[in-house]
């Protein structure tokens, strides 16, 4: 099997350097009848390589049976939802018993996934009171966890025990990316080793091929990332985003300070997908290649991008960094990542989906990539942290519970703990197995009594006799990693993660056919409203990139626009879905490509922003200016669906924007606020 797989990748290169028609995604042949029934040999699910299927009567029968079911799935989100009907008034909208019924009807398949609505239940109730669709990343900690590890605010309650408390910090540190893969962490023995372990586990990442390196957020795991690779003169970035992102845009910047080409991929009018021509020029231009950043999915329009995009820039001789923050739990746990192994890979985590979005990010380095890295200075102070036991009771860690925020819990037993000066700030934190709280109760008092510094701490230069950390790191040999991982074998520790518990029992399946109904049936469900009495016929709500798709995302871009066909500003129609209890995002789409047939689309949609980084400053469409092509996109709203984000979710956020079809309903939620002493919106 392998064998064959990597002679069809062999033979698709010539492919990947040719040209190609029009501005898709796909990377087959020129179409022709024989091209064709070759191509209906290759299966492809979701997210996966195509492999070419064996010739004969059953692999026949596979393949028509694959792309008839695709095709079912299509034509029943089409045609089975809401069939024929329009609504012009939100109190027309069908309630949501029948909804759902005709929702179950068209898609049996979401019948048997009940259980992840009984994971919801039972773990995230406080789902029930806010919709959350502005969380991206991965979910650690079940809300019902966190809950249940606070201690009680009885007065009766025994007063907690030391190495207890259920929380544990983040502490900064001073290293480079390069000397962290190297030498490793240095708290390898400790609480970091064992949520590394659990992360690496549940997202079927091979630990004796890649490294895990904690850093503050995503935006640190780009700018780190940029500031270690080896960027010499004449090297590009490449990044493949559809919408502005911080922490690209932090890379590029580090990138171009470096003397790196910057160079974007465009996309496709009105479909959104990858400009396949342009892409493949930009990966074969130049004779020094540099970074490709990757994204499998877009995190505004819910577009996917396939996995032999990575595949083709291997070939081309550049290093691949994926971005799997805008992923699904279960995602990388596909057949295309055992293939095509990424150099590096960038992923978010979060406490709690729906109630705490602080966390970390985790920058996956491959071992045998790390020649593309070098020493840096400035990479040593932007943001490498490590995971430590927290020192005393606190609620300070961002999440709301019915514990009052300003109580105040007793300190640690153990006097030894107040000794240690590392910085630390409360963004994560998660309960420990009682097997960590031993170790780290034995690990503590030992290095106290020895006059040890803290394993986590700023260094510098003067300290070490002028050297820095990762020349240490390399003339120690690894010594002390070596000594922490021997420590480590007499106690392994444990860190119950249930949020990755309830991903791993679901499995990639059942998640992915679950967001695939809900985000579908939204699509269509969005469509269905349009303005009473328009003579044009104006639409409420105007989609961005993939419509009803199979393999769609589940993230979905649009705007709101009034009775006159003008549209309603994101900014507005995110402040009043918070105010109805329903979590939206704003985003920028650019780097957009207009074929001559949608010529005349690119005046009425683009709008240029007059400041980067000012989302409110835009100019109308038809008003931009040429010269200010990295400046003019389109201004949308974003709603992104999670692994527990259920058919009642998408409901109410219909059932919300529905309420735009009322044109006084801007001013009278104005009105409604000020009578109750609220802040007005201004419009």
């Amino acid at each position: 099997m392998l064998v064959l797989i990597n002679k069809y990748l062999r033979s698709r290169n010539p492919v990947v350097g040719g040209g190609g028609g029009g501005g898709g995604d796909d990377m087959a042949p020129p179409a022709s009848n024989e091209a064709d029934r070759d191509r209906d040999l290759y299966l492809c699910l979701p997210g996966c390589v195509p492999v070419r299927a064996k010739r004969g009567a059953a692999a026949a029968t596979v393949t028509t049976t694959a792309r008839t079911s695709r095709h079912n799935f299509v034509k029943a989100a089409a045609s089975g939802l809401l069939a024929g009907a329009h609504f012009t008034n939100h109190e027309s909208l069908p309630a949501l018993p029948d909804a759902y019924a005709e929702f179950a009807a068209a898609f049996p398949l979401y019948g048997a996934l009940a259980r992840a609505d009984a994971i919801r239940g039972e773990e995230y109730q406080h789902l029930d009171r806010h919709v959350c669709l502005d969380y991206t990343g991965i979910n650690l900690f079940s809300h019902a966890q966190m809950n249940s590890s606070l201690p009680s605010t009885s007065s009766s309650a025994a007063p907690p025990v030391a190495w207890q408390p259920p929380f544990f910090d983040i502490a900064y540190k001073s290293a480079s990316l390069r000397a962290q893969v190297q030498c490793g962490d240095a708290a390898a023995a400790g609480i970091g080793a064992a949520v590394t372990r659990r992360i690496m586990a549940s997202l079927k990442i091979p630990e004796d091929e890649y490294t895990m390196v904690c850093t503050a957020n995503r935006t640190t795991a780009f700018r780190l990332l940029a500031e270690s690779y080896s960027f010499q003169s004449g090297r590009q970035l490449l990044p493949v985003y559809d919408y502005e992102s911080e922490a690209v845009a932090a890379m590029a910047d580090s990138a171009r300070r470096r003397g790196a080409e910057v160079t974007s991929a465009s996309f496709a009018w009105p479909s959104m997908r990858i400009h396949g021509t342009d892409l493949r020029k930009k990966l074969a231009r130049g004779r020094r290649r540099g970074l490709f950043v990757f994204p499998l999915a877009s995190r505004m329009t819910g577009a996917r991008y396939p996995y032999l995009w990575m595949s083709a820039a291997h070939e081309q001789g550049w290093h691949v960094a994926l971005d799997a923050c805008a992923l699904g739990t279960k995602d990388l746990d596909t057949f295309g990542l055992s293939l095509i192994r990424p150099d590096f890979i960038v992923c978010n985590f979060f406490k709690v989906f729906g109630e705490n979005p602080s966390g970390f990010a985790g920058l996956f380095v491959k071992k045998s990539s790390l020649a593309a890295l070098e020493r840096s200075v400035i990479a040593r102070s932007i943001g490498i942290v490590s995971i430590v036991p927290a020192r005393r009771w606190s609620l300070h860690d961002g999440y709301s519970t019915e514990l009052e925020h300003s109580r105040s819990f007793p300190k640690l037993a153990d006097p030894a703990l107040d000794d240690v000066d590392v910085e630390t700030t409360s963004s994560f934190s998660g309960p420990l197995s009682s097997t960590a709280i031993t170790r780290s109760r034995n690990l503590q008092p030992n290095a106290a009594e020895n006059g040890d510094a803290p394993e986590i701490r700023e260094v510098d230069a003067a300290e070490n006799g002028g050297l820095y950390t990762d020349e240490l790191g390399e003339q120690n040999g690894g010594h002390e990693t070596e000594q922490l991982a021997k420590d480590e074998g007499e106690g392994v520790m444990e860190v119950e993660c249930r949020g990755l518990d309830h991903a791993d029992a679901l499995g990639l399946i059942a998640i992915g056919n679950r967001l695939r109904c809900i985000s579908n049936w939204l699509v269509v469900a969005l469509q269905k409203l349009r303005h009473p009495h328009a003579e044009s016929g104006h639409q409420l709500v105007r989609l961005y990139g993939p419509r009803v798709k199979f393999d769609r995302g589940p993230s979905l871009a649009f705007n709101v626009f009034d009775w006159k066909g003008e549209r309603v500003a994101p900014l507005l129609v995110q402040k009043l879905a918070d105010r109805h209890n329903i979590s939206l995002t704003c985003g920028f789409l650019r780097n957009i490509w207009f074929a001559d047939k949608y010529e005349a689309d690119r005046a009425a949609v683009l709008e240029h922003r007059a400041a980067a980084g000012d989302g409110s400053a835009v100019v109308a469409p038809g008003k931009r200016r040429k010269d200010a092509a990295g400046d003019v996109g389109i201004l949308v709203v974003n709603a992104s669906l999670g692994f527990l984000s259920n058919f009642e979710d998408a409901y109410r956020l219909w059932a919300f924007v529905a309420k735009f079809l009322d044109a006084d309903f801007v001013e009278k939620e104005r009105w409604r606020y000020t009578a109750l002493n609220q802040k007005t919106v201004e419009v």
